[in-house]
């Protein structure tokens, strides 16, 4: 994402940003950024209907510049298509004041965004990641059995599903087993020529591939030995067409072993101790490690591992997420709520933990699998820097109020 110009007051969060979308995860970075009651000044194509003194009518499609007051968003991460509705906040000769337009926002068209409760913490460091140039693609996996293939590219903030390869393999027959190697050939073939496509080996200056002198890792998964066996056919082929950004490539390729051919298992493959070692300086395996962690504190039942919205407020209004291990761990999808008292809520908690308590704060991607895990859990935990019991139970107000509440004789309404 390009940063075209910026004017935001420190003081106040007040100001703008002028952004160019250039890839498409910088769609999911917009997606992110731009908030219900936010102010987007885009390119739009808009049909105009003109009546003449006559009476007869005629339409035209009218190319203009638009702002709009965000009302919600729409994004396709299949397709990186974001769109945004709202109403239109400055009049012109076509549009009237009021009415409603959604803004289509593509690539390498700029658009000026200003927030509507003023640029907060979260929003700015948003727009920092958005905006860093050292931003990369971190991982490229394909999970896969038999005639089965996921292709997947893991980037910082997303896990994208590139392509399913699907062929059909004969099963595996006693004295027969030509027909199964044969079929398993042509899977091979299949998968690594589609795989090659979206890596786009013979263009070094691929932006999801490598910017510099850093190869991207490939991650082979697999129940058995497909993934093995699919390493080989790579190699094999690699030296038989002399592919030499393919032989590069070989040292940088990891094989693994998953339960199922299917996308929800890297989280579990990415959670395997030979694999964070090799990928821990990915933020997918940081994250995927901190979640690992955090599970393992629950099972301890130590009293350091609280999750629910409740529960992790009260460990921080308690100093319990600060200085000393503290991690507080947030989905970025609770930035993304309707509710501009719900969005403060979580900013106010998020600036806490950081400024005052001086603890460590993690917003996890709701794209990752770390993320979704996180979601199960009430897209909010926290691991605590000393044990507190009991932060799930009512406070003695809560529970004066609930006596209140009974039928007088000491028995309580539910």
């Amino acid at each position: 994402m390009r940063l075209l110009k910026q004017q935001i007051e420190r003081k106040d969060g007040s100001g703008f940003a002028v952004l160019e979308p250039e890839e498409p995860e910088d769609m999911w970075h917009a997606y992110n950024l731009i908030q219900p009651s936010d102010l987007l000044r885009a390119r739009a194509v808009r049909r105009v209907t003109k009546t003449s003194d006559a009476g007869s009518t005629a339409s035209q499609r009218v190319i203009l510049d638009l702002s709009i007051t965000v009302a919600s968003t729409d994004f396709d991460i299949g397709s990186g298509q974001l769109h945004v509705a709202g109403r239109v906040a400055s009049e012109n000769d076509h549009v009237k004041l009021g009415s409603h337009h959604t803004l289509d926002l593509e690539l390498n068209r700029k658009f000026t965004l200003e927030k509507g409760d003023g640029w907060d913490s979260v929003a700015v460091e948003m727009l920092r990641e958005a905006c860093d140039t050292e931003r990369r693609a971190e991982l490229w996996a394909v999970v896969m059995g038999e005639g089965l293939a996921n292709i997947c590219l893991i980037t910082e903030h997303q896990t994208i599903l590139r392509q399913r390869v699907e062929v059909a393999v004969p099963r595996k027959r006693k004295g027969d087993a030509g027909g199964h190697d044969k079929g398993m050939e042509k899977f091979y073939s299949t998968v690594l020529s589609t795989l090659l496509r979206h890596l786009d080996l013979s263009n070094p200056s691929a932006k999801d591939i490598s910017q510099t002198d850093k190869t991207i890792p490939l991650l082979l998964a697999s129940p058995g030995f497909v993934a093995t066996a699919f390493l080989s056919y790579i190699k094999a082929e690699a030296t038989r067409t002399t592919n030499k950004p393919l032989l590069a490539l070989l040292p940088n390729i990891l094989v693994a072993h998953s339960s199922s051919p299917h996308v929800h298992s890297l989280s579990e493959v990415l959670a395997s101790p030979a694999i964070t070692t090799k990928l821990s300086d990915t933020k997918y395996a940081r994250e995927t490690a901190l979640m690992d962690r955090f599970l393992t504190l629950m099972r301890q039942d130590d009293a350091r591992a609280w999750y629910g919205p409740r529960e992790v407020e009260r460990a921080v209004a308690k100093g319990a997420v600060g200085r000393g291990g503290g991690v507080l761990m947030i989905s970025n999808a609770l930035f993304r709520a309707q509710s501009v008292n719900e969005r403060k809520r979580w900013v106010k908690l998020v600036d806490r933990v950081k400024e005052e308590e001086g603890g460590e704060v993690r917003v996890l991607s709701s794209l990752h699998e770390s993320g979704k895990r996180l979601e199960a859990l009430g897209n909010v935990a926290a691991i605590l820097t000393y044990p507190i019991e009991d932060l799930d139970e009512s406070d003695g107000e809560e529970e004066e109020g609930a006596d209140k509440a009974g039928d007088g004789d000491g028995t309580m309404i539910i």
